[in-house]
C-alpha cells in the first residue's frame, strides 16, 4: 500500500502531463509484445463502507466463483458474471465478513491461498505471519515462522502467497533487492527454496499456481502520481527456478493490482484474473481485470 499521499494526486497529474506518462511507460514492455492479451476489465463496486482494499483473490476452476480478502481483514465470496462467450461482464458478491486474527487481532490480510479441502491460508503484514483457517469464520492459527521472517520491513512482508497441487504453501516477500527469496513450507516448517531474480524494479504482491503446475507471480512498480505498473512472470519450479515475463503494463494502465488467480477457460487457454487494492482512496478504483495467455 505505497504512496498514499502521492496517490491522491494521480488523476489530475495524469490529465495535465500525458507526455510524462508516455515517457514513463516507454520504460516498460507493452502488453502487445508479451504472450498475454487483455480480455476484460470491470469495476467492482459495493455499498458497504468496508468495501475495497482487496489484496488477494482465488477463482474457482470454472472461472465464476471467487473468494477475496481485503487488507482490513475482511473476506467475501461471490460470482464473476460472464456473457455467452465467457467474457467477464460484472461481479456479484455477498457480504464482507471479518477474518479473525491470531489470537484476537485483525490481520492486515494481503495474500490468500485455498487448499483443495477448503482450508484457507492468509499472509498478513504489520506483524509478519501466515495464518491458517480451517474455515473462513473460524479462528486463525499461525504457521511456524522462519527465522528470516523476523528481519522483514514492516510494509515489505508477504503479499504473495500460493498453494501448489500437493498442498504445499509458497510465499515471497515484497522485496526490492537484486534477488527475491522464495520460501516453501514443508514438514519442518518454512524453508528457503531458492531465489528469483528481480526485474525492472517490480516487487511481488500476488501469486498463484496455474493448472500447468507453474508459479505465476504478480508484481507491482509504483510511479508516484503517475500510478502503478504491473508485471506477471511465470516461474517453473521443476529444478532451479526458471522465469519468463508474460505481461508488463505501463503506469496507469490499471489500478493497484495486488491479487492474482490463474485458471483454464473452456477453450483450454490460461486466464490471469487480477484484483486491485484501491487503498480506500476515492481517486482509486477497485477493478477486476483478465488477461488470456496466448501460449
Amino acid at each position: 500500500m505505497p504512496g498514499r499521499a502521492l496517490s491522491a494526486l494521480k488523476a489530475p497529474l495524469r490529465l495535465l502531463a500525458p507526455a510524462l506518462l508516455l515517457a514513463a511507460a516507454a520504460g516498460c514492455n507493452s502488453a502487445d509484445r508479451a504472450p498475454a492479451e487483455q480480455v476484460a476489465r470491470v469495476v467492482w463496486s459495493g455499498a458497504e463502507a468496508a468495501h475495497g482494499g482487496f489484496s488477494g483473490i482465488e477463482v474457482g476452476p470454472e472461472g465464476r466463483s471467487f473468494t477475496a480478502i481485503s487488507d482490513r481483514g475482511r473476506i467475501v465470496t461471490g460470482t464473476l458474471l460472464r456473457d455467452s462467450s465467457g467474457t467477464l461482464t460484472g461481479v456479484r458478491s455477498g457480504p464482507l465478513r471479518p477474518l479473525r486474527g491470531a489470537p484476537d487481532a485483525t490481520p492486515d490480510a494481503e495474500g490468500l491461498a485455498i487448499a483443495s479441502d477448503g482450508t484457507l491460508f492468509v499472509s498478513a503484514e504489520g506483524r509478519h505471519r501466515i495464518l491458517h483457517y480451517d474455515s473462513a469464520g473460524g479462528p486463525a492459527r499461525p504457521t511456524r515462522p522462519a527465522p528470516a521472517f523476523a528481519g522483514l520491513e514492516r510494509n515489505r512482508g508477504f503479499e504473495a502467497l500460493a498453494i501448489d497441487a500437493d498442498g504445499t504453501l509458497w510465499t515471497l516477500p515484497e522485496h526490492g533487492g537484486d534477488t527475491i527469496p522464495l520460501y516453501r513450507r514443508d514438514a519442518d516448517g518454512w524453508q528457503q527454496a531458492g531465489t528469483i531474480p528481480s526485474a525492472n524494479g517490480f516487487v511481488p504482491v500476488g501469486a498463484d499456481f496455474g493448472p500447468d503446475g507453474a508459479l505465476y507471480l504478480l508484481e507491482r512498480k509504483f510511479f508516484g502520481p503517475l500510478g502503478f505498473a504491473s508485471q506477471v512472470r511465470r516461474v517453473t519450479l521443476d529444478g532451479p527456478p526458471r522465469v519468463r515475463t508474460l505481461l508488463t503494463t505501463g503506469p496507469g494502465t490499471h489500478d493497484n493490482l495486488e491479487g492474482l488467480a490463474v485458471w483454464r477457460d473452456p477453450s483450454g487457454a490460461l486466464r490471469l484474473t487480477m484484483v486491485s487494492d484501491d487503498n480506500f482512496l476515492f481517486l482509486q478504483t477497485t477493478e477486476i481485470v483478465e488477461y488470456r495467455l496466448r501460449d
